[in-house]
């Protein structure tokens, strides 16, 4: 287990180090969070692509000094050709997850970059694209080695392989290439280059964009020029949730944050006061269930819903949620598994603001369709939509997809800031509560992500019900859990139970970070 690292200003947390290192380097510069965290998620789009991409979508929470917390979303819709008419005639019945017909939304992450950048101008930001782009143009064009977490990435390579221009630049002899091997990125070096000459804005409405657009019509993609052109990242107003002695912060719909939420508020309620025996993991684990009950009903594209998700965490919701729930048995769970990759990143500076980001393509390598001109790798988000117009949520162009993405972020009664966060699907909200609540009982950051985790639902090779959990755990407890009525399936530690991560910035000005050990980065800072 690594130990907590303690920096006097500032800091930064990410799986890679090569992204912690430009948000530190930025930092040294002069600049702040928000600044800071752009160069993250440049470089982690680069050094990580297994992971994310600027194909991909993204999700801000930034915390000012004074308290206020901001959200910016950077999720596209689907396509204008992307109906279900298009996917009926195609003879499918769900969404392809790879392939042209996968990458059917708009790729949002850039966008979020450009109203971050916009609103840390406002708070002074003074860098240049030029400055906050430098380190990944510099990794994409000199090459990056395949690291430990790529290297282990290996997901069906069958339809991958097939993807648009997947094969010619991840692949290696028709392989995923061994740690170390050494990777360049050329286009998307070229594109990056291009970006901090000309600015974001282009990646929609410029050269980049016509080029993306060209690529995609090509290759038979549903999104088209007109698409791109109209894409703007948003701001919204977060979900908070007030419990005793601080308030927990994650994103609206259409992403997942509202069970975040949900797991935290509806375990207040059970009284449990005892860290890692069977009151905290079953707690959890029935919370999520819960949570994930209501998270499928109202966790969709909010110009399409009539949900209220703030009010399913007033008091009187959340005592109703946990009094459903038996302390000595499991309930049933019948929620379908989910699968992703993605990153979290978190940044602190030396004002106090605070900065909780997440970027993803969905499942590894997204759709696999890389634009050749440009190279991005375009995300497959859209496999959240159904080809059932009665579902929940249908697929219709325009309309954004579910997202399983959700920074979280809590502020302390007593002054303190912690943003945090992970990667994993349908697992980042239970692996974030079971992240904070440990931090609560008194673990350190390093310490409360070295522990094992458990997620539910996720499957390898098993029924989705199962309750997956990693090895650490003592064994009595997954003996108890099993005669409570779960479905416990011990599995050695893995990228699959999440790369989390954590900062605590204290009334001092201190800042405490850390990142997963299953990952493959850790903190910088001043």
């Amino acid at each position: 287990m690594g130990s907590t690292q303690v920096f006097s200003t500032a800091a930064v947390a990410a799986p890679h180090q090569a992204a912690a290192d430009a948000g530190r380097n930025v930092l040294a510069m002069g600049g702040n969070a928000v600044e800071a965290m752009v160069a993250m998620a440049a470089t982690i789009a680069v050094v990580y692509p297994h992971m994310n991409s600027i194909g991909g979508d993204g999700f801000w929470l930034v915390r000012e000094p004074k308290g206020r917390v901001r959200a910016f979303e950077a999720c596209g819709p689907a396509g204008a050709k992307a109906n279900i008419a298009r996917y009926q005639r195609r003879e499918y019945e769900t969404i392809p997850p790879r392939g042209p017909d996968a990458a059917l939304t708009v790729p949002g992450a850039v966008g979020g970059w450009a109203l971050a950048l916009d609103y840390a101008r406002t708070i002074g930001g003074r860098l240049t694209l030029r400055d906050l782009l430098a380190d990944a143009i510099r990794h994409a064009r000199e090459g990056v080695p395949v690291s430990p977490s790529q290297a282990r990435c290996q997901p069906d390579l069958g339809p991958l392989a097939q993807a648009p221009g997947f094969a010619s630049v991840y692949l290696r002899e028709g392989k995923i290439p061994a740690q170390g091997t050494l990777l360049r990125y050329e286009a998307l070096g070229a594109t990056l280059d291009h970006l901090a000459q000309q600015g974001l804005d282009d990646f929609y409405r410029g050269d980049v964009g016509r080029e993306i657009a060209e690529d995609l019509e090509r290759i038979g993609s549903p999104v088209t020029r007109e698409d791109l052109r109209q894409f703007e990242a948003k701001v919204r107003e977060p979900l908070a949730l007030k419990l005793a002695g601080r308030t927990h912060y994650n994103f609206p719909p259409p992403t997942q944050g509202l069970a975040s939420l949900l797991i935290l508020g509806i375990f207040d309620r059970m009284g449990v006061t005892t860290p890692e025996g069977f009151a905290h993991i079953h707690g959890l684990v029935e919370a999520t269930k819960r949570a994930f009950a209501i998270r499928d009903k109202l966790c969709i594209d909010p110009a399409f819903s009539e949900g209220r998700p703030q009010e399913a965490l007033e008091p009187r919701a959340l005592a109703m949620e946990a009094s459903l729930i038996d302390m000595g048995r499991a309930a049933p769970f019948p929620l379908p598994p989910a699968k992703g990759d993605t990153i979290w990143m978190g940044a602190v500076d030396r004002d106090g603001y605070a900065v909780s980001y997440i970027q993803s393509t969905y499942w590894e390598y997204g759709s696999g369709c890389l634009l050749p001109r440009t190279g991005v790798l375009m995300q497959n988000r859209g496999v959240s939509f159904s080809l059932d117009a009665r579902s929940n949520n249908p697929l219709s162009p325009g309309r954004k997809p579910f997202h399983t993405l959700n920074p979280a972020l809590v502020a302390f009664s007593d002054g303190r800031v912690m943003p945090y966060g992970t990667m994993g699907g349908d697992g980042q909200p239970q692996v974030q509560a079971q992240l904070f609540t440990r931090v609560l009982h008194g673990m350190g950051l390093a310490e409360a992500l070295d522990a094992p985790r458990f997620v539910l639902g996720r499957t390898w090779g098993a029924a989705s019900t199962q309750l997956a959990m990693e090895e650490e755990f003592d064994p009595s407890l997954v003996r108890a859990l099993e005669k409570a009525g779960h479905e416990p399936s011990v599995k050695p530690r893995s990228d699959a139970f999440g790369h989390a991560g954590a900062l605590m910035r204290d009334v001092r000005g201190r800042v405490e970070a850390a990142h997963d050990p299953r990952a493959d980065g850790g903190a910088a800072g001043l």
